[in-house]
């Protein structure tokens, strides 16, 4: 590779981030299975504590 092609990659690489940062996602976070799992656990241990009063 040659100096002037690296030189350029680096630079399209850092305005690669920069818009990528000015222009953040709408995906949804990630959340594990196990969090998703116990996420579900807790609402329905609430959900049965208010039927039962």
């Amino acid at each position: 590779m040659n100096r002037r092609k690296k030189g350029n990659q680096i630079l399209r690489a850092r305005v690669k981030k920069a818009n990528a940062k000015l222009n953040p996602s709408n995906k949804p976070k990630y959340i594990s299975k196990a969090d998703r799992e116990t996420e579900t656990t807790e609402s329905t241990q609430e959900k049965n504590l208010v039927s039962e009063e």
